[in-house]
């Protein structure tokens, strides 16, 4: 029998057991850096439901997202973490996503609304 594919995320867990569990179910990301994981495989999978499921209501798209499927996301790199876990109500992860050509480097932040974190809002940082 094949041995599973890692998560898109960078973690070794298969995707279905990690990321897809929160894609396909009522299970929230318990922490903001699981939620930016999530999101990143997301991404990966032209998953635009849950990105705008996982986005604040008060920041989110009003109109669907255009997801670009020639995109092709090559590692997901988490810098630093500060709060976003059960003992706070906000939390910001760094990162750096690469794709094939160049990288994005954000520091994003995250609420939790009625219980489950998501994504507020991001700011582009230089590398």
């Amino acid at each position: 029998m094949p041995r599973p594919t890692p998560c898109p995320c960078g973690l070794p867990t298969p995707y279905d057991n990690c990321c897809g569990r929160y894609h396909s179910g009522p299970a929230a990301a318990p922490t903001a850096e699981a939620l930016m994981r999530s999101r990143y495989t997301a991404f990966v999978r032209l998953n635009a439901p849950y990105l705008l499921r996982s986005w604040h209501p008060r920041t989110r798209p009003a109109e669907p997202l255009d997801l670009d499927p020639g995109m092709r996301w090559t590692g997901l790199e988490i810098l630093e973490t500060g709060g976003g876990t059960a003992f706070h109500s906000a939390g910001t992860v760094t990162f750096r996503a690469s794709y094939k050509g160049g990288a994005i480097h954000e520091r994003s932040r995250f609420e939790r609304v009625d219980g489950a974190w998501v994504y507020l809002d991001g700011e582009f940082l230089d590398d």
